[in-house]
């Protein structure tokens, strides 16, 4: 299975529009992979706090709009990042959107973890409550999680348990805190002895510097690419059966004690 991801940069001089577009056109340039994934936020910025009510849209809005007919003209499944949606009750949310090959929105994942503390995010946007898995066929169940839902374990032990074999994370992580990206993928990755696909932007959201460094890594904790501060599309080959096979040969997941218990019957 071949993934790219897509590490763009939110520049504030661009319109949304037009950085919808540039999405689009790397979308399309993508044709040989299955799987191509956008940062978080990517069309107004994860910090531009001030524009979220005005940058706001259904999950069948623009944005969507234009990735479709990009996807469906690559023949990928695309995961668009994430939007500001707003809901039907005027509540914002920051969701994440899958795209089918066909053009069809298969799944949307409403962040859970909303990031700012008592300010931003945190206090502009509602809560995600579902856990998403969507079963790329013959391929992969992806687990959606996004930025900040890094940081929270627990909701990745349920993606596995939900059948996930790869966590794939769109963000608009800060350049200070960078090793705590890196290292919390790795250990998403060793942890839930599945795949982890990061991908972060590039660039300036609202004054804050953005960490790029966008990373695959394998179910054992190996880094199979990582990207570096710039604009840049990483891609990687990834054998599904490397899952079953780290599962198989150290069990660890079957030994869980605390928490959620251990699933009745093996995921494949």
């Amino acid at each position: 299975m071949r993934a790219s991801l897509l590490q763009i940069a939110v520049d504030p001089d661009e319109t949304v529009d037009s950085r919808r577009r540039r999405a689009a056109s790397l979308v399309r340039e993508q044709a040989g992979s299955e799987l191509v994934v956008l940062p978080e936020l990517w069309p107004v910025g994860a910090f531009a706090y001030q524009q979220f009510e005005q940058e706001a849209e259904t999950p069948t809005g623009p944005t969507f709009e234009a990735m479709a007919e990009a996807a469906k003209d690559a023949g990928v499944w695309l995961h668009a990042g994430s939007v500001v949606e707003k809901a039907d009750d005027g509540v914002l949310y920051n969701t994440a959107l899958v795209i089918s090959p066909t053009g069809e929105l298969a799944a949307v994942y409403r962040k859970i973890h909303r990031f700012g503390f008592d300010k931003g995010e945190a206090v502009m946007m509602g809560a995600g409550e579902d856990l998403v898995t969507v079963p790329l066929p013959g391929t992969l169940t992806i687990g959606l999680a996004t930025c900040y839902d890094l940081r929270f374990p627990e909701l990745f032990r349920g993606l596995v348990d939900a059948g996930a074999q790869a966590l794939v994370i769109p963000a608009g992580w800060p350049a200070r805190r960078r090793e705590h990206w890196t290292l919390l993928a790795r250990a998403r990755a060793v942890e839930n002895q599945a795949y982890v696909l990061a991908c972060g932007t590039a660039g300036t959201h609202a004054g804050v510097e953005q960490a790029g460094h966008s990373i695959v890594v394998d179910p054992w904790g190996e880094v199979l690419a990582e990207a570096g501060p710039g604009e840049e599309v990483l891609t990687v080959d990834l054998d599904p059966a490397k899952v079953t096979t780290t599962r198989d040969v150290f069990p660890a997941l079957k030994d869980r004690r605390l928490g959620l218990p251990a699933p009745a019957t093996p995921r494949p």
